[in-house]
């Protein structure tokens, strides 16, 4: 066994109490001189620091404090065992055993440490019974189960050599895998919060999602686990420990979760629980069962004006898990496979939460999200808040190949679109559009023949911001996402948010074109917010399948955008099947920003361009100068 073999880089100070004469300094004078020191040790030996170069190959530092429990050395003790990480009790015989549970134990909780707790019965070659094992378990159960402290016990033998390196190891693997968290010796059962991550880790490694670790998966889990391979030996073993320990859990198709939990159970109640431990932290647990920060939240910083979107690898991942969970192979995830699919998560992101999901994109006929919507759905998540993609990305488990790389292997950050006049297209997947426009302009009925909704003649005024996200066919064949949203009662405030503005791509002016007032909502909208300028822009004239009316303002749309040297209204209608163009268009716009502002301003000369003419022309003046000067020279 390796003395100093754990998981976790950490340093462990160990402080060996108990009564005089129980054989504690002998235990730690055998621990480092490897054999037993037959004089009797009259005083407290130093502390021993057991560097990590020392059979550490978890680079652990380990510390043991030998103690005095003399009344007048009690003040001394006190400061150890505040100081120290694991308690080491020491006793030998039934006096000193007694003494555990009526003085040290009490004496521990008074002084309000807060250490796991190692009970040792030393001297065991003075124990005449054969079973000493037996003994020894017998008589510290009941001190066990009135003190919770207590992580483990166990029978050594300074003079003997029996368990000296056991029982240290053990001290060490109280801090670095403590039971407390796992497993409740008085109920006998793994505790809730172990349980819960289990039963996620069991979810991950169930790639089928059939409800069963088979051979395969079994493999993969230990891999990933240990860094090693299960014989089928082991495998075996494994399940007929399960079908014994568990009758009614068949493992014909493989490990169920009641059969995993079982053998978690079974390690933890036989002193293993480094073997939990172990699984826990390579599925990135901390001590305290919740995920570790660093994992749910990597860094991952969007320059200004960038975007994140999902990388072909994020793309492909939340795909093959949609067709996991697609179980009825329906092409929609009804609400049960929603379920099962975020089960190892918090629930639905919140975002989506507060935006009715799935109302926010495309479903089928029964109302069940497509994987048409599923993508879409996650790529406005992964623009609008990256941080939640990632988090739900450890959550559901995505991996990649390279062990260094973190979820942030599932997106990618897009180039800067500051200069958004400049000619050419913007290389992003993922755009977003704000739709502007009086109430009762039909913003709400675009949305909805967006997401290939039937037309509702009621009119739902809209209170809260409300999104729609579909793909859209470019010209050439290239997709992209598209995010329509409407900003309801917050328009204000979101148009003169900066950052809000920043972060979209194009502005939809909507107006009725059947009602005279609605044109006029548009101008004075431009004129109180003239940051939206910087932006560019479509005009759109709604429900254009109605009689067209005379807008009371002082340009009609026509002459307004002419007179901005802008396209002309699109006039559009959402019973019209022609409606798709709009979207088309819309995307197009903002793929290629530069096409929808006013065309009168032209983009700045390329002035590094005519430096390099005007430079290459002086280079070669220069040059026909100086082949004339030597020709000259030569001639004279």
């Amino acid at each position: 066994m390796s003395l100093f073999g754990v998981y976790v880089f950490v340093a462990v100070r160990i402080c060996v109490c108990g009564d005089e004469g129980t054989g504690k300094s002998s235990l730690v004078a055998s621990l480092v001189k490897g054999v037993f020191v037959a004089n009797k040790i009259q005083a407290v030996l130093p502390q021993v620091t057991i560097p990590p170069t020392t059979g550490t190959p978890e680079n652990v530092t380990t510390t043991i404090v030998d103690t005095s429990a003399r009344p007048q050395d009690r003040t001394t003790l006190r400061k150890e065992i505040r100081k120290s990480n694991v308690i080491l009790l020491v006793y030998s015989d039934h006096y000193s055993y007694e003494r555990v549970a009526l003085f040290w134990m009490p004496y521990f909780r008074s002084l309000g440490v807060n250490v796991p707790v190692v009970l040792c019965a030393n001297k065991s070659d003075l124990v005449s019974d054969g079973n000493a094992a037996q003994v020894a378990e017998e008589e510290m159960l009941p001190v066990m189960a009135e003190f919770r402290e207590i992580d483990s016990c166990i029978r050594t033998s300074a003079k003997e050599q029996k368990n000296v390196i056991e029982v240290f190891y053990l001290c060490q693997k109280a801090v670095t895998h403590p039971i407390a968290p796992l497993f409740d010796y008085k109920e006998g059962q793994l505790k809730p919060a172990c349980v819960d991550a289990l039963r996620r880790i069991f979810f991950l490694s169930d790639k089928d999602q059939d409800g069963y670790l088979n051979d395969g998966e079994m493999q993969d889990f230990q891999q990933k686990s240990f860094d090693k391979p299960l014989s089928q030996e082991d495998l075996d073993n494994i399940k007929l420990t399960v079908s014994k320990s568990v009758p009614s859990s068949s493992t014909d198709k493989g490990l169920d979760l009641q059969g995993f939990l079982q053998l978690n159970k079974l390690y933890a109640e036989k002193g293993r629980h480094e073997t939990i431990w172990i699984i826990l932290r390579k599925y990135h647990y901390t001590d305290s069962l919740s995920l570790e920060d660093s994992f749910l939240h990597p860094r991952f910083d969007v320059p200004d004006y960038a975007s994140a979107e999902l990388s072909p690898a994020g793309y492909r991942f939340f795909m093959d898990l949609f067709l996991t969970f697609d179980k009825d192979n329906d092409g929609g995830l009804n609400d049960q496979e929603l379920a099962a699919l975020f089960a190892p998560t918090p629930g639905l992101p919140h975002s989506w939460a507060e935006t009715s999901f799935p109302s926010t994109t495309v479903r089928n006929e029964a109302g069940h999200i497509t994987l048409q919507g599923w993508l879409a759905q996650w790529s406005m998540t992964t623009f609008l808040e990256p941080k939640t993609t990632l988090e739900y990305l450890a959550y559901l488990g995505f991996e990649t190949p390279n062990a260094r790389e973190t979820t942030t292997a599932a997106l990618k950050i897009t180039k800067s679109r500051k200069r958004r006049r400049r000619p050419g297209r913007v290389d992003r997947n993922v755009v977003l559009c704000y739709i502007l426009g009086s109430s009762g302009a039909g913003k709400s009925s675009l949305l909805d023949v967006f997401l290939n909704r039937p037309f509702d003649t009621l009119y739902h005024p809209t209170i809260k911001p409300r999104r729609a996200v579909n793909s859209v066919e470019l010209q050439g064949g290239k997709q992209c996402y598209l995010i329509l949203e409407e900003l309801g009662e917050l328009e204000p405030a979101i148009l003169e948010n900066q950052a809000k503005l920043d972060a979209c791509d194009l502005i939809c002016y909507a107006y009725d074109s059947s009602e005279p007032d609605s044109f006029s909502h548009i101008v004075e909208l431009r004129k109180r917010y003239p940051q939206l300028d910087e932006l560019p822009a479509v005009y759109t004239a709604l429900k254009a399948d109605r009689d067209k009316t005379t807008q009371r303002s002082e340009l009609q749309p026509d002459a307004y955008t002419a007179a901005l040297n802008m396209s002309a209204p699109l006039h559009v209608s959402v019973t019209w099947n022609s409606i798709s163009e709009l979207f088309v268009a819309l995307a197009e716009a903002a793929t290629n920003p530069s096409t929808a502002f006013p065309r009168s301003e032209d983009p700045p000369a390329d002035r590094a361009s005519l430096y390099m003419a005007l430079g290459a022309t002086a280079c070669a003046a220069l040059a026909a100068f100086m082949i004339w000067r030597r020709s000259t020279s030569n001639a004279a």
